[in-house]
């Protein structure tokens, strides 16, 4: 009964959720923290979307970091770049 009721007052999981999403993203106030923890150790179902969430970040962190690495261009490969266009701008 009294997870019932701090489960309704106090957070419902629509908010949980979009806590954990903002949180992810940015900090949040102290007493969005203290909310968050406490719905966190009284919903098991939110627990579960926390991990989820979790894995879903580190996953796409991972991904975005390894297309960074890709898309590093070296010296040379300007230097031909400059080169095919100065020679495509050349009029004869």
């Amino acid at each position: 009964m009294l997870k019932k009721i701090i489960h309704i007052i106090f957070l419902p999981c629509s908010e949980a959720t979009l806590l954990m999403e903002k949180r992810n993203a940015e900090n949040i106030s102290p007493k969005e923290n203290w909310k968050l923890n406490l719905h966190l150790k009284i919903c098991k179902w939110c627990r579960a979307y926390k991990e989820k969430l979790e894995i879903l970040d580190d996953i796409l962190k991972r991904k975005f970091y390894q297309e960074q690495e890709k898309q590093t261009i070296n010296d040379s490969e300007i230097q031909g770049f400059k080169n095919k266009i100065l020679g495509n701008l050349d009029i004869k």
